[in-house]
C-alpha cells in the first residue's frame, strides 16, 4: 500500500536530528519547524520560523518521567499554533491514558502548552 507523502507542511515538528536533517527541506516557505534543543542541533536554514524548546528537559526537570515526553510536544504544539481547544486534547487523555497516569499527562501538557504560547503565533 503507498500512502501520500507531505510535501510541503505548513507545520512541522522534529525530534530526531534524523527527521530534522531530512525533512527539515520540504517546509513550507513562511512555516513552522519545532524542534527540542536536547535532540536536535538546527543548522540548516529554512524560509520557516524555527523553534527551539527545551520541551525533553523540562518533562525531565518537572516531571521526571520521559514518558510524557510526547504529550509535551503536543502541548507545545497546540500553544503555539492553536489548532485544537486544549480542553478537547485534555478529554481526549483522560479517555485514553489509565487513571493513574492522567494527572502526569496532563502536567505535562500543561507545560508544553505553556512553552508554546510564549512563542505563539496566534
Amino acid at each position: 500500500i503507498n500512502f501520500p507523502g507531505v510535501t510541503q507542511p505548513n507545520i512541522l515538528v522534529c525530534l530526531t536530528q534524523e527527521a530534522y536533517n531530512s525533512f527539515s527541506p520540504i517546509i513550507r516557505p513562511g512555516g513552522t519547524l519545532l524542534t527540542d534543543s536536547r535532540y536536535v542541533q538546527q543548522a540548516k536554514k529554512v524560509d520557516a520560523k524555527q523553534l527551539e524548546l527545551p520541551m525533553y528537559e523540562q518533562v525531565m526537570e518537572q516531571i521526571g518521567k520521559p514518558i510524557v515526553f510526547n504529550i509535551c510536544v503536543l502541548g507545545a504544539l497546540i500553544g503555539l499554533t492553536g489548532l485544537i481547544r486544549p480542553a478537547s486534547l485534555l478529554a481526549t487523555i483522560k479517555d485514553r491514558v489509565p487513571p493513574g497516569f492522567i494527572d502526569m499527562n496532563t502536567k505535562a501538557f500543561e507545560l508544553g502548552m505553556d512553552m508554546g504560547a510564549e512563542y505563539s503565533m496566534r
